[in-house]
C-alpha cells in the first residue's frame, strides 16, 4: 500500500508542469474552482506561495503584483490608458458599411495586429453581416483596400456573425494556417473556425463547435503552447454573464471536441467591481480578451454595469493580470479604457477591447476598442466605430516612494543574459544586486527617493510593431545564478 501511494505521488509529480517563471501547475489542470459567486475569488496560488526562485528570462518583468517582490515600502499605482485626441481612427464611411439600421466599423473583438511579413498594421472588424479589413502604417491612419471577396470592397468574409477573433499565429509552420478566424454565428449557435494564408481569403470552415453563447473569443497562450477559449455563459442566479475556460494544443480539435457545460467555470465580475450610481446593479463580465504580454498574460475585461433604458450598455474595459494563464489578479477595478458620459461622443456606449490585446509602437502601447455612439432615449447602438487608447510601454503600474525614501527588494531572480536593465525614474539613491558570495555585485547611482515609473527587465515583446530601444536607466551585471535586486 505504501509503495502504491508513493507511485501515485511520483506519477502526479511527473505530470505537473513547471512554467517559465517557476510556477508549478497541479497535475489536475485546469483547476476546478468553487462555484462562482459575487464574492471576490481567492488570491491566485502563485501569489500566496510564490516559487523560492523566479527565473526572469521570458520577457520584461512587471511589478503589477507582489510576485517578484520579497519586501517593499513603496506604494503601487495603476495607470489608465489615454484616448487619442483624433478618435475615432476608423468609422463607417463606405456604402457597404452603412447598410442596415446603423453604420458599422468596429472590432467586436476581431483583431488588430502588426504583420512583420508585410510590415503593416492590420485590422479586422465587424460590418453589416460581414467581416471587413483595413491596413495602416502608423496605427492612426487606416486604409480600406478594394479586395476581390466582394469586389470593390474591403470585405474578407460574408455571413451573419456576432463576436469574432482573428489571430495572427506567428508560430504556425503551415503558411496556409497563418491566420485563424473564429466567429460566433449568434446566440446559442456554433462557433466556426477558418484558416487563411493572407487574412483575406478564408475558404470553408475547418471546424465547428457545439452551440454556445455569443460573445465568445479565443487566444494563444505561448507560455504553455495552448489555445484558450474564453466561452461566455450565464447564471442568472449568481453572477450573470461569466466565462468558462477550455484549452487545447490543437485549435481544430479544441473547437470541436468540447460539450456544452463541460468547460471549467473560470471568472466573472464580483462585488469589488463598482456599481454605477445611476443604475445600482451588480456588474457582470461581458467579455474577456487576453494576450501574452512580455512575462504575463494580460486580460482585457469588458465589464457590464447595467442596461439603461435611454442609452446603450455603458460597458468599459478593466485590466487583469495572470502569471499562470488561469488565475486572475485584478487589483484595480477602475476603468482602464472608460466609456464616455457625454452624449454625441463616438464612445458614449459599449466600449470593448479588440482581439490581440495591444501593439508595441515606439515607446507606447496601442489599444484599440470599439465604441457606439448610441441614440439618445433608446438602447440602440447607433453608429459604431473604432478608437485608439495608448499607454507608455510597460506602464500599467509604478512603485512609488512619494516624498520619503523607500526601498524594494525582489525575490531571488536568476537570468541567463549578460545584463539586467531596470527602469527607474529617480534623481539619487542606489540600485544594488545582492548576490551569493563570490558572485558579482555592482552598485549604480540610482534613486530610491521620489516617484518611479514601472520597472522593467530587458526582453523582447512576443509580437510588436517596430519600436525604438530607449537607453536603460539602470544596469546590473548578471552572473547566471539567483540574486536579489534592492532599490
Amino acid at each position: 500500500m505504501i509503495r502504491f501511494l508513493c507511485l501515485l505521488a511520483m506519477t502526479a509529480a511527473l505530470a505537473a508542469e513547471t512554467l517559465y517563471n517557476g510556477i508549478r501547475l497541479p497535475a489536475d489542470w485546469p483547476p476546478h474552482l468553487a462555484p462562482l459567486t459575487v464574492e471576490p475569488p481567492e488570491t491566485p496560488p502563485y501569489l500566496v506561495s510564490p516559487p523560492d526562485v523566479i527565473p526572469i528570462d521570458a520577457g520584461r518583468q512587471l511589478f503589477v503584483d507582489h510576485f517578484l517582490i520579497e519586501e517593499t515600502t513603496l506604494r503601487r499605482t495603476f495607470h489608465a490608458a489615454e484616448y487619442y485626441l483624433g478618435n475615432p481612427v476608423l468609422k463607417p464611411d463606405q456604402p457597404w458599411e452603412l447598410e442596415g439600421t446603423a453604420g458599422w466599423a468596429m472590432p467586436f473583438s476581431d483583431g488588430v495586429w502588426w504583420d512583420p511579413a508585410d510590415r503593416l498594421l492590420k485590422m479586422w472588424y465587424m460590418g453589416h453581416n460581414a467581416t471587413l479589413y483595413a491596413a495602416s502604417k502608423d496605427g492612426v491612419r487606416w486604409e480600406k483596400p478594394a479586395l476581390d471577396v466582394r469586389p470593390g470592397t474591403n470585405t474578407v468574409h460574408i455571413g451573419r456573425r456576432d463576436s469574432a477573433t482573428v489571430w495572427l499565429d506567428l508560430e504556425e509552420k503551415d503558411a496556409r494556417r497563418r491566420y485563424k478566424f473564429l466567429y460566433s454565428a449568434g446566440h446559442l449557435k456554433p462557433l466556426y473556425l477558418h484558416f487563411s494564408a493572407d487574412g483575406v481569403h478564408w475558404g470553408d470552415a475547418v471546424a465547428e463547435s457545439v452551440s454556445c453563447d455569443d460573445r465568445t473569443t479565443f487566444f494563444w497562450n505561448p507560455f504553455r503552447k495552448v489555445w484558450v477559449f474564453s466561452l461566455r455563459d450565464t447564471d442568472q442566479q449568481t453572477v450573470g454573464r461569466f466565462r468558462r475556460y477550455w484549452e487545447h494544443a490543437d485549435v481544430v480539435e479544441g473547437t470541436r471536441l468540447w460539450k456544452r457545460g463541460q468547460p471549467t467555470p473560470w471568472v466573472g465580475a464580483d462585488r469589488l467591481d463598482p456599481r454605477r450610481v445611476d443604475l445600482n446593479v451588480q456588474p457582470q463580465l461581458y467579455n474577456l480578451d487576453a494576450v501574452a504580454y512580455e512575462s504575463i498574460v494580460l486580460g482585457l475585461f469588458s465589464i457590464w454595469r447595467g442596461q439603461p433604458t435611454d442609452r446603450g450598455k455603458p460597458n468599459e474595459v478593466v485590466l487583469g493580470f495572470s502569471r499562470d494563464g488561469f488565475h486572475w489578479d485584478r487589483p484595480s477595478r477602475r476603468a482602464f479604457i472608460p466609456v464616455s458620459e457625454r452624449h454625441g461622443d463616438w464612445n458614449w456606449s459599449n466600449v470593448q477591447s479588440a482581439g490581440g490585446g495591444c501593439l508595441v509602437v515606439g515607446d507606447r502601447l496601442y489599444f484599440y476598442v470599439s465604441g457606439r455612439a448610441g441614440l439618445a432615449g433608446f438602447r440602440d447602438s447607433g453608429i459604431t466605430s473604432t478608437g485608439l487608447a495608448t499607454l507608455r510601454r510597460d506602464g500599467f503600474a509604478s512603485m512609488d516612494a512619494g516624498a520619503l525614501e523607500g526601498s524594494l527588494t525582489t525575490r531571488p531572480l536568476p537570468f541567463s543574459g549578460k545584463h539586467l536593465f531596470v527602469n527607474a525614474d529617480a534623481a539619487s539613491g542606489a540600485l544594488l544586486r545582492q548576490a551569493p558570495v563570490r558572485e558579482c555585485r555592482r552598485r549604480l547611482r540610482r534613486a530610491a527617493r521620489g516617484g518611479s515609473r514601472p520597472d522593467r527587465k530587458g526582453g523582447r515583446p512576443l509580437h510588436s510593431a517596430p519600436h525604438r530601444q530607449h537607453a536603460p536607466r539602470g544596469e546590473v551585471e548578471g552572473c547566471g545564478r539567483p540574486g536579489r535586486i534592492r532599490r
